[in-house]
């Protein structure tokens, strides 16, 4: 016979000869679970689709995960937090299991085990983990099917965004210390990230131009590339702060990196030093409420959209991959009165301006002292109009 079901303890297995050797797949607690398993493996080898998958546990797959894609493909904070979830999560639950035995209805429970204890966003983390190592395990022939193809990843409400407004922003600037304020400053007028920020060097800054080229970023004390293929960016400053950057590079610590904001030692900033040293300090001082650093590059977007910046643009500035994001970020800005308001009026003086200007440059022809027909005024639209 060419399979049968047999028990083993108190489970069920299949059993079936391959190329002269017999096969067990386990089937379950019940016969008819067995006999279901033992069915779609004869159907397998009738049709030549039989794969032997290599017997990997988790664990292993895991650690051949991290050590050939993970090291490899990702930037080191990602790396960093990938590491923790396999080693503090994901191994204590599968560490043991052959990795075609997780199922998708496991992660799924382990998803709402999780939800009970963490926040969704930091579930969402791990699940973007395990649906990235399941996909590889597919691709990479350790597995049949990907198991975490379908595993619904939780909704996160989304935080209001912290903004501050420019009155609050001079007053924060104001109780700053001087070593870091116009690292501050710029972090309001060009919206860069904190790593961005911090990773710049004076090379970076093309006094001709006005422009701030971001090419990496700074995190542990590492450099590494900007956070997308977009964020390698160029930032328009203004005359201003183009001026005040001139005179804090005189005035900033020497860095053998030619950082433009390092610490006072001339060493790479620490962030979170930063944050503990003298931005929360000079929050308080300022008699603000606390809000996070990111919240300057929140700020930054609020006044490009209502100084009426286009959003593809205030999109491109800010490093975004797509107007989407920018929209599905700052999209409600857009709908405040004030710059709703404002946009009318916008359109409205452009209308009438488009309307004088012909019949100003009419009566310095004299065309009106000429002509018998009432003078058309001529109205620019689409391309013609900068729209």
């Amino acid at each position: 016979m060419r399979g049968s079901v047999q028990k083993k303890g108190k489970k069920y297995y299949a059993v079936l000869a391959i190329n002269g050797k017999r096969k067990w797949f386990r089937g379950g607690h019940t016969k008819k679970d067995a006999q279901k398993v033992l069915t779609e493996k004869m159907a397998e080898v009738d049709q030549g689709t039989y794969v032997e998958l290599p017997k990997l546990t988790f664990k292993e797959f895991a650690e051949l995960w991290l050590k050939s894609y993970a090291e490899t493909s990702l930037k080191p904070s990602t790396l960093e937090l990938y590491k923790i979830i396999v080693g503090k999560h994901l191994i204590p639950r599968w560490g043991d299991y052959r990795l075609k035995e997780i199922k998708t209805a496991q992660i799924q429970i382990y998803v709402s085990e999780r939800l009970k204890k963490v926040s969704p966003k930091t579930v969402r983390n791990e699940v973007a983990v395990i649906k990235e190592m399941f996909k590889h395990a597919h691709r990479w022939g350790y597995v049949k099917t990907n198991q975490a193809e379908h595993v619904q990843r939780p909704k996160v409400d989304k935080r209001e965004i912290e903004i501050l407004e420019p009155p609050e922003i001079e007053k924060l600037l104001h109780h700053s210390t001087e070593a870091y304020r116009m690292a501050l400053r710029t972090a309001v007028m060009t919206g860069m990230r904190a790593g961005e920020l911090w990773g710049l060097q004076w090379g970076d800054v093309d006094w001709n131009s006005g422009q701030i080229y971001v090419r990496r970023s700074l995190w542990n004390g590492e450099f590494q590339t900007p956070k997308t293929k977009t964020s390698i960016r160029k930032v328009d400053i203004s005359t201003s702060l183009a001026f005040e950057l001139k005179k804090w590079k005189l005035a900033c610590p020497i860095s053998k990196q030619d950082l433009a904001f390092p610490n006072t030692d001339g060493k790479p900033t620490n962030h979170n030093t930063l944050i503990k040293s003298h931005f929360n300090p000079a929050l308080r001082r300022a008699g603000l409420r606390k809000v996070s650093f990111h919240s300057l590059r929140h700020s930054n977007a609020s006044m490009r959209i209502q100084a009426g910046q286009n959003v593809k643009y205030i999109s491109t500035q800010l490093g975004h991959s797509s107007i989407n994001i920018t929209m599905d970020r700052y999209g409600h800005l857009f709908n405040d009165a004030d710059f709703t308001r404002r946009q009318v009026e916008l359109l409205e003086a452009y209308f009438g301006a488009s309307v004088r200007n012909p019949l100003e440059k009419g009566k310095k022809e004299g065309l009106e002292a000429h002509s018998t027909e009432p003078l058309t005024p001529r109205i620019s639209y689409g391309a013609e109009a900068g729209i």
